[in-house]
């Protein structure tokens, strides 16, 4: 394929949930991975902060990437890998999946045509490449065509859109290949309580009180303490070897979550890095796994959490709430969860990447 600039590259823009990303069939990318990671870093204009020569939005909830593809087991019907574009480095990253694109998922890998339609509702059986896992999407498609209009509204998008119902099972290490992945419901890592765990996502959940910070802040002032994100980022450093991660300072995960008392009647209350800049609300999985924490009684979340008398844990962020759906065995054990979203198409055509040299 030519990828010169001069032919583009046929791909949908959508948002998931609280992100927005381009959306591409693996046939019309480079198989080769060195020169799909080259090709999308020049859609997306990276690296560049501002990312103003490319489609990416200068942010890292805005330079992501999904690429689907037919499925390769029978119990899917479309393989969607995650890509993370990093705006100001020349970086894709794969070591994560991403709940929020995932969302988009199914109404792109029906829009493309890899998956058909029903009249009224269509479940999508979603292969997860980065962790090997199943999500079961529900698209509203009336008369055989997807719908983005509904009733449903998530904290962080204005409006309401068609809900998108996610569910997962196994979860539980999904990159770690354990939920704790130390063994501990807690570890010390410069003298911060930590616990690391993998549930659909690597995260060092940690008390905002024990770094010096009440919880609250708005996210544009974590992003200026260079003092916090500088210790933060030892935590992570070390973090992500004891989690069998190895070095992960070029890596986006594990992710770094605050976590201090709820202020709106939510469970917990978060502030989470992705990983060296404050998230506007929450990752889906990012979500999951603090929600998971707040169960375990030895993690610091469990000291600040009002645990829900039902299974939806409101996990609340700068910009609201998101809400989990956990499902727990009579030993108190997280053995399933989900999440609404909502997803929309914002644009579908040819992007054109920059031009090499």
């Amino acid at each position: 394929m030519e990828d010169d600039g001069t032919d583009g590259i046929p791909c949908l823009w959508m948002r998931g949930g609280t992100s927005k990303g381009a959306y591409f069939l693996a046939a019309d990318l480079p198989r080769e991975r060195e020169a799909r990671d080259d090709l999308l870093l020049r859609i997306m204009g990276s690296p560049d902060p501002a990312q103003i020569d490319g489609i990416g939005g200068a942010d890292p909830l805005t330079s992501k990437v999904a690429v689907l593809s037919p499925p390769s087991r029978e119990d899917a019907d479309v393989d969607y890998l995650f890509l993370q574009v990093f705006p100001d480095r020349p970086l894709v990253s794969d070591a994560q999946a991403c709940g929020n694109i995932l969302a988009g998922a199914g109404p792109a890998a029906i829009e493309t045509g890899l998956v058909a339609a029903r009249d009224g509702e269509t479940a999508v059986r979603i292969h997860m490449l980065n962790t090997g896992e199943i999500a079961v999407a529900r698209i509203a498609t009336p008369g055989g065509h997807v719908s983005y209009r509904g009733a449903a509204a998530i904290d962080g998008v204005p409006g309401t859109h068609a809900p998108v119902p996610l569910m997962f099972a196994g979860l539980e290490g999904s990159i770690c290949g354990e939920l704790l992945p130390t063994g501990n419901e807690a570890d010390r890592i410069g003298g911060v309580a930590c616990t690391l765990i993998d549930n659909g996502m690597p995260c060092v959940v940690m008390a905002a009180a024990d770094l010096g910070i009440d919880g609250t802040e708005s996210r544009e002032a974590l992003d200026g303490n260079a003092g916090l994100k500088a210790r933060l980022e030892a935590i992570r450093l070390e973090a992500g070897r004891l989690m069998g991660l190895g070095d992960v300072a070029e890596k986006s995960v594990p992710k770094m979550t605050l976590v201090s008392a709820p202020q709106a009647g939510g469970v917990i209350s978060t502030r989470s890095f992705i990983p060296h800049r404050c998230h506007a609300t929450i990752g889906v999985f990012a979500a999951v796994s603090v929600a998971t924490a707040c169960t375990l009684r030895g993690s610091p979340a469990a000291a600040l959490a009002r645990l829900p008398v039902g299974a939806t844990f409101a996990i609340e962020h700068p910009t609201g709430a998101a809400e989990v759906l956990i499902e727990r065995d009579a030993e108190g054990r997280v053995t399933a969860a989900g999440t609404l979203r909502t997803a929309r198409k914002l644009f579908e055509g040819r992007v054109f990447p920059r031009p090499r040299g």
